[in-house]
């Protein structure tokens, strides 16, 4: 069965429950529906729509629940919209790497902004040289997501509903949108 996105009071993206979870916050009266599937949830003596969209009626602080997206592969790859970040030729995951902007062997860390998501040839040409020096130049500067762009971010991994659409950050072509310039 689909999932259900719960928004706070305040209509921003708190995280995304089982069916079974977003039944159980409707009945003890902590949510209202804002939008619900066509799919029909049934009782012994009640059918009720499944909700696809949550908000809570008290509103819960986001700051203690979210103060950083986790740095990970595929939050990385999320950020940068699987565009390499010197070519800007969007891939599948599988045609995909991690290249820090400096090197390693040059003290480069692996932090938010010293990682990007790099096709596979394009790591090659780089190698072990900043991008400089190579002829290469980052389609943007490589950061830590912002409050906002994280939520997106902790949402980027699953398949956002139509329903969703409204209450997620979409950029371009209808993809959660997560950072870079702007």
């Amino acid at each position: 069965m689909e999932q259900t996105l719960v928004l706070n009071a305040t209509y921003e993206p708190l995280g995304v429950v089982s069916w079974q979870r977003a039944m159980t916050l409707l009945y003890q009266g902590k949510v209202e529906v804002v939008a619900s599937y066509e799919r029909l949830v049934r009782g012994v003596k009640t059918h009720v729509p499944l909700p696809s969209v949550l908000r809570l009626l008290r509103h819960v602080r986001l700051r203690r629940l979210f103060s950083e997206v986790p740095f990970s592969r595929a939050n990385v790859y999320a950020r940068d919209e699987h565009r390499c970040q010197y070519c800007g030729h969007e891939f599948d995951a599988q045609r995909l790497t991690f290249d820090h902007v400096v090197p390693v062997a040059r003290g480069g860390l692996k932090t938010w902004e010293n990682i990007v998501t790099c096709c596979i040839e394009c790591n090659r040409r780089k190698g072990d040289r900043l991008p400089e020096e190579r002829g290469m130049k980052l389609v943007r500067k490589p950061r830590r997501p912002d409050l906002p762009r994280a939520l997106a971010l902790i949402f980027a991994n699953r398949f956002a509903p139509e329903t969703w659409r409204d209450y997620l950050y979409f950029g371009r072509r209808g993809q959660p949108s997560y950072g870079g310039a702007g």
